[in-house]
């Protein structure tokens, strides 16, 4: 499964304008490319909305060799309610706590050289106040799950991750495709995993040929198909395949084919300016302000 990449973890977002200055400004990552849509995607990319919708990349690096973020914004809808199913992404980068400490972003000690820190709308992030040794600061995405066990049973023996750490006092697991990448830590809870309306959802590469496999795999093991074999466009750019699959706790999980999607995924020079033009264009704030009404919640 070396062939297999972790790529990115999608968020929704609420305010683009605090989330840019987050992610930018205290985290320190750049825009890799930036597109906007009139229609929902039909791989329900930007979640069960049908509107008006961007999508924005940010990471420290292009996706080829970086783990990063896509930004979903949804125009009119001004929050999402959050479950329990995320529970953080770690990075690591000296750089990132100092901008925290000079923007007065808030930190929390969590451990020594450890702070917990929120993105807007209650992303919880995990600045280690060191630098590692490879490229990519992002270190890994911690998500919630019921049963650790029939957890690792999917991501391990169905979907091929190795297995490097696992800790049945403090019920976590730790896996990946490769040492050099981000890992996907799994965190055991009491109880039911809940995704509420912010759900996001994580999604890796694998050669194109695989996907029909893959679905495949998961049909013979009756596991969850969210959206069987799709073609998706993006206007001027390359036409990837994708299957979404949800794990044993709803977790929605993407599969991309890797060739088109490294044409695809390109860092776009003119993202971040793209970005905030999109950002200047959208009047949505002022009009429900002179109308004295809240944007719609997620």
């Amino acid at each position: 499964m070396a062939a297999r990449r972790a790529l990115h973890f999608v968020f929704k977002v609420g305010n683009r304008f605090q989330t840019a200055h987050f992610f930018r400004d205290v985290l320190g990552m750049k825009v890799l490319r930036h597109e906007e849509f009139e229609e929902g995607c039909k791989a329900a990319c930007n979640g069960p909305y049908d509107g008006k919708w961007s999508k924005t990349m940010v990471g420290f690096g292009p996706e080829d060799d970086h783990f990063v973020a896509e930004l979903t914004y949804n125009y009119g809808i001004g929050d999402y309610k959050l479950g329990n199913d995320f529970m953080g992404i770690t990075l690591a980068s000296t750089q990132a706590v100092s901008n925290a400490r000079k923007l007065e972003w808030p930190l929390r000690e969590v451990a020594e050289g450890v702070f917990e820190t929120e993105a807007p709308g209650g992303y919880k992030f995990y600045l280690q106040d060191r630098n590692l040794p490879q490229s990519d600061p992002v270190v890994k995405v911690t998500l919630a799950v019921s049963d650790l066990q029939k957890s690792l049973n999917y991501w391990s023996n169905l979907l091929g991750m190795k297995i490097y750490e696992q800790d049945e006092e403090k019920q976590t697991a730790l896996l990946g495709y490769a040492d050099n990448q981000c890992k996907l830590e799994l965190h055991g809870i009491k109880g039911a995993v809940d995704h509420a309306a912010a759900f996001g959802r994580i999604a890796f590469s694998c050669p194109q040929k695989e996907l029909p496999h893959l679905e495949d795999l998961m049909k013979r093991e009756k596991q969850t198909i969210l959206t069987p074999l799709v073609s998706l466009d993006t206007p001027g750019k390359a036409t990837v395949q994708v299957v979404i699959l949800a794990d044993p706790d709803g977790h929605e999980i993407c599969f991309v084919g890797d060739e088109a999607f490294r044409e695809l995924s390109k860092m776009d020079p003119k993202g971040s300016k793209l970005l905030d033009d999109a950002m200047a264009a959208d009047k949505s704030d002022e009009w429900f302000a002179t109308r004295n009404k809240p944007k719609a919640s997620g």
